[in-house]
């Protein structure tokens, strides 16, 4: 893993904690992290999808969040389609 891989991990990573907590108890999307840790104007974000997904499976390992589906926790690892990212209840 390169060194802007880890980078961009760690920001996607501090990005869904960030919101989390400002966010007091919501649920966010991984989009929401992919968008806030971008580093641009355009739509490049969307390119940071996969990855936000693998921070909050990351961050579910840790204990610290837990991901849902249609308000049922899942693995996202299986899940396809959307998902949401929250702390664990």
């Amino acid at each position: 893993m390169s060194d802007t891989s880890r980078a961009t991990d760690q920001r996607l990573e501090q990005a869904i904690l960030r919101l989390l907590n400002e966010r007091a108890g919501r649920s966010i999307c991984p989009s929401d992290a992919a968008r806030a840790a971008y580093e641009g104007e355009d739509e490049g974000w969307r390119d940071l999808m996969e990855p936000a997904r693998r921070a909050a499976a990351r961050l579910v390992a840790a204990g610290k969040v837990e991901v849902t589906q249609r308000g049922r926790t899942v693995e996202i690892d299986g899940a396809r389609g959307p998902v949401r990212i929250r702390r664990p209840r």
